[in-house]
């Protein structure tokens, strides 16, 4: 005859056994924030400001001359016939003012057999690997490749290059080799290692970028990373995702982090395969009345700002009493005793914009500067651009099984 003790330690094991154990199945990786378009005592820094505009803006007309070489001269003008391909390769050509201090988020990659170390920027924006090579000159402070001293390192036909609005850039040569993110290893994944750097990539703290878009904006022409990891069947599930916080970031690689949002994910499809995480569907409401409708939205962690076109940015503060433009810095404003309450809804959860996010911080007092700006997306005037200013409010999944991009309420 079993005692009671005995009996009651038998129910707790079958209880223990019951209940549910949540294993993520992927693989963190913390991320670090540098800078801010806000200064310490809470005034807008404008010349940071000037650079993060004019890199989104240099940033999106570059993958639109890649999506047209990727994708067919034909197959580009009947997505994007107006688009002047001619000024796209004018303005492409030159580079950005500045880079320092804008808001990126950096985290470790190594490359090669044995494992080359480097720091490097997640931009769900764009396509491509690249980090300095140890021919480089000028690129001192940074971590660099050397192909020589990987046993994996294949040269690959072509050149890379990027540039942005005053000439300055970064090119060349191309390489395959073992790449690991996080735990997560792809075999000849294709990249740069850039021979030539421009000064503002040179001063930049960290060594290179990681791109997380899809394979239509590859500058290569090649699988990016994650898609890569997906193909050769290197993660357990086809979903990436962020938190971006002031502290607690996180990229996590093959899934979702239950743990850093709550309830469930809202996922939406994306509905163009010209390599943007674009879903469609949404509205933005402003003091709780919806102001805009119809939107096609790119979720883009590489960009610090919200986006559109100039018409339709000028409609959206002119429903902000008060607001303003300030033509020197090229940025819309408001009373600083009045932020305005922004959100967007996707056919599901309104998903809210903090007051700290969307205020920039004051131009002269009593004015502030809002983060959706006015950009030359050569794009429908429907879509906008939704970046960190967004995402930080939000847990974002990114889903190659699914082509979809989801959110979630933060933890």
């Amino acid at each position: 005859m079993f005692s009671k003790t005995a009996l009651i330690t038998v129910a707790l094991a079958l209880l223990a056994s019951a209940t549910p154990i949540v294993q993520e199945r992927g693989t963190s990786i913390p991320l670090v924030k540098r800078g801010s378009l806000t200064r310490p005592n809470g005034t807008f820094d404008g010349e940071k400001a000037i650079a993060a505009r004019v890199k989104l803006q240099s940033k999106y007309a570059r993958n639109m001359l890649n999506l047209e070489r990727n994708l067919g001269t034909e197959k580009f003008k009947e997505l994007y016939p107006n688009v002047d391909l001619a000024k796209l390769q004018k303005r492409a050509g030159v580079s950005l003012k500045d880079q320092d201090d804008d808001l990126e988020w950096t985290g470790p990659l190594t490359i090669g057999t044995p494992a080359q170390s480097f720091t490097v920027d997640f931009d769900t924006g764009s396509s491509d690997l690249w980090v300095p090579s140890s021919s480089c000159r000028g690129c001192s402070r940074h971590s660099t490749y050397n192909p020589s001293r990987s046993s994996t390192s294949q040269s690959q036909r072509g050149t890379f290059e990027i540039g942005y609005q005053d000439g300055s850039s970064a090119s060349g040569p191309i390489y395959s080799d073992t790449v690991t993110l996080g735990g997560v290893t792809v075999t000849g994944q294709r990249f740069s290692a850039v021979t030539t750097e421009s000064q503002q990539f040179s001063q930049d703290p960290e060594d290179g970028l990681l791109g997380l878009g899809l394979t239509a904006l590859s500058e290569l022409n090649s699988d990016p990373f994650f898609v890569t990891a997906v193909k050769q069947n290197k993660v357990s599930e086809g979903v990436f995702a962020f938190k971006l916080a002031q502290s607690g970031s996180e990229l996590y690689i093959g899934g979702t982090n239950s743990r850093l949002y709550s309830g469930s994910i809202e996922y939406h499809p994306v509905t163009t395969d010209k390599g943007y995480w674009q879903i469609g569907g949404a509205s933005a409401q402003l003091n709780g009345r919806t102001v805009a409708s119809g939107l096609e939205t790119i979720i883009d962690s590489g960009t610090t700002l919200m986006a559109a076109e100039e018409s339709v940015v000028e409609q959206f503060y002119g429903n902000i009493r008060g607001s303003g433009y300030d033509s020197y810095y090229g940025y819309y404003t408001f009373p600083c005793n009045s932020v305005p309450e922004v959100s967007f809804n996707w056919g599901g959860k309104t998903w809210e914009i903090s007051a700290d996010d969307f205020n920039l911080g004051e131009t002269e007092e009593g004015t502030c500067a809002g983060a959706l700006v006015a950009a030359d997306l050569q794009m429908p005037n429907n879509v906008w651009l939704l970046g960190d200013t967004f995402m930080k409010n939000v847990y974002t999944a990114f889903s190659v099984d699914d082509n979809a991009v989801g959110f979630a309420s933060l933890a």
